[in-house]
């Protein structure tokens, strides 16, 4: 196999002065094709750069699994940066999943953690080291690992041997030091397959962790590796719009040009319309249309089957659970912050009833509205720490009921019969009526905590459940756009889409175009301007359309 390998990369590939070899960057099935040679070519390390939609997890997937496939002592190793992805390429080797090994890059420098916690210097449960080092510690995790493969090179040679083929997906999002633990491989003789997108990147470290290497560089890399493609047919939207996809590929190019806006004047398919707007609500995240406007957005968002409404922020993704009067779910994606944060409190406060009654009104505005201090929590938190020992009736003595709990049992037991309890109310009593949850999965992970004998043992399981059940979003789902990375569905409304939000800055460009690049068929963009703000810059920074100086509200419908 390795000499047909060998001839095919001799054939399609050719070579420069540098000995590098680069294939024809020409677009359709040549591209395609030359991808595909170049992956089961011999060498070492191969690059593929691709934009959204254009084929990276179908080559990544169809490579694997021919792999997986002609020898059962091959196993090969697909690494990503969101669990969203590994579910894409789950279903994509479906007949051979069990021969090849499909991770996050952050799972596997953890497993390595584990195996080497002594000598990291780290506790056995490095699950549990990782959430008490915060926003970070991921990243910091990621320096001790590979400046461990560093010094021991027989751990990432143990690896190679077992994965002598590894993928490397949406590789733009590695940093330095998840960048060195792929390389590591390499150096142990895995062949290294990379895709990536340098307009995807949008998993920026805000701060760097101490002792991290710096960012590698995607030149370096392309003139490194033995062959760099490129693919550029827009496959994603094969059956779907082909005009949106083919103006998707123009406006990543615009978009990766810095100060270039997108044109929404001219050389735009028939699909998209530009509609005005006006956000009336007074409050920073909260939104109210005019009836006519809002009308606009109902009648896209209800006829459509398979919908994604994008935002940036985590805090505008639950207001937008109220502006659709909750009709729509949040996607919660793999990641429960406020469950991680309740474990930790759970912790830190055992035996102490305020303390964790306290958790459970942080827990309870983390993933819902209505239980705030003012309604339930300060009574709730006081009844804690008297220890219900007053006479209460009413509304007061259902708190008090709800305090003895935790009374009763100051730990994640007591917790979880708090918020199942909650959960009823919210049913049967009109007083607890107004609490709404946005976070269901979040909360009802909060509520199985109980089933087990310690919350870290109990978060574990749960995450360990939710890993190998590749859950993916429903049909109709609210989003942050990290969130949606890895995803695809038939149409999208990015909301809001204005100078605020996206910026003119190299992060926001990537943002904007991940939105954009999600939808196969129907897109739409609105323009939401606070009500009196009389700044009329073209929205996102990096559109510019007719209408008052700038976009209102752009939008895709399906073609008849």
């Amino acid at each position: 196999m390795a000499g047909a390998e060998a001839g095919a990369y001799a054939l399609l590939q050719r070579r420069t002065e540098s000995g590098r070899a680069s294939g024809d960057s020409g677009s359709g099935p040549v591209s395609d094709g030359s991808v595909r040679a170049a992956l089961r070519s011999d060498a070492p390390l191969v690059v593929v750069e691709a934009p959204a939609g254009c084929g990276k997890t179908h080559q990544g997937a169809d490579y694997a699994r021919e792999i997986a496939g002609a020898s059962s002592s091959t196993r090969p190793l697909i690494l990503t940066h969101t669990h969203a992805a590994c579910s894409m390429f789950s279903d994509r080797v479906k007949n051979v999943g069990r021969r090849i090994e499909i991770r996050t890059i952050d799972s596997v420098i953890a497993h390595i953690a584990t195996a080497y916690h002594a000598g990291l210097g780290l506790p056995a449960d490095t699950a549990a080291w990782i959430r008490q080092r915060g926003e970070h510690g991921y990243a910091e995790l990621a320096v001790r690992v590979a400046q461990l493969l560093a010094r021991h090179p027989m751990i990432a040679a143990s690896l190679a041997e077992r994965h002598s083929v590894v993928i490397c997906d949406e590789h733009q999002d590695s940093s330095g030091d998840q960048h060195a633990v792929a390389m590591a491989l390499l150096g142990q003789k895995a062949r290294l397959r990379v895709f990536a997108d340098p307009m995807q990147k949008i998993f920026r470290d805000k701060k760097a962790a101490p002792g991290c290497r710096p960012a590698y560089d995607w030149g370096d890399l392309t003139r490194q590796a033995q062959a760099f493609e490129r693919l550029d047919t827009p496959h994603r939207w094969a059956t779907g719009c082909r005009e949106l996809g083919a103006w998707t590929l123009r406006a990543r190019q615009t978009l990766a040009t810095p100060g270039a806006k997108i044109d929404l004047r001219t050389d735009v398919p028939p699909s998209v319309r530009i509609v005005l707007a006006e956000n009336q609500a007074a409050g920073n995240l909260d939104y109210r249309l005019l009836r006519n406007d809002r009308s606009l957005v109902d009648a896209f968002e209800q006829c459509q089957t398979s919908l994604l409404v994008l935002t940036r922020y985590n805090d505008t993704a639950r207001s937008l659970r109220s502006f659709f009067n909750r009709r729509i779910p949040l996607w919660e994606g793999h990641t429960r912050p406020a469950l991680e944060e309740l474990v930790e409190a759970l912790a830190d406060g055992a035996g102490d009833p305020a303390a964790i009654a306290a958790a459970v009104v942080s827990f309870l505005g983390h993933v819902g509205k209505g239980f705030s201090p003012s309604a339930f929590g300060d009574d709730f938190e006081t009844e804690a720490r008297e220890g219900c020992t007053a006479k209460r009736s009413g509304k007061p003595a259902t708190i008090q009921g709800l305090a003895r709990f935790l009374v009763d049992e100051p730990d994640h037991h007591g917790v979880a019969k708090v918020l199942r309890r909650i959960a009823e109310l919210k049913e049967s009593d009109p007083k607890f009526s107004a609490i709404e949850t946005d976070c269901l999965k979040e909360f009802w992970d909060a509520v199985r905590l109980g089933d087990y004998e310690t919350p870290n043992a109990g978060l574990a399981e749960i995450t360990n459940r939710r890993t190998n059940s590749r859950p993916k979003p429903p049909e109709k789902a609210i989003s942050i756009i990290h969130k949606a990375k890895g995803l695809e569905c038939e149409s999208v409304i990015v909301m809001p889409c204005d100078a605020r939000t996206f910026a003119d800055k190299p992060d926001a460009r990537c943002l904007l175009y991940v939105a954009l690049s999600r939808a196969k068929s129907c897109l739409m963009l609105r323009d939401m301007r606070k009500r009196g703000n009389c700044d009329r810059r073209p929205p996102a920074g990096q559109l510019s359309a007719a209408g008052r100086g700038g976009l209102r509200l752009a939008s895709a419908t399906r073609r008849r």
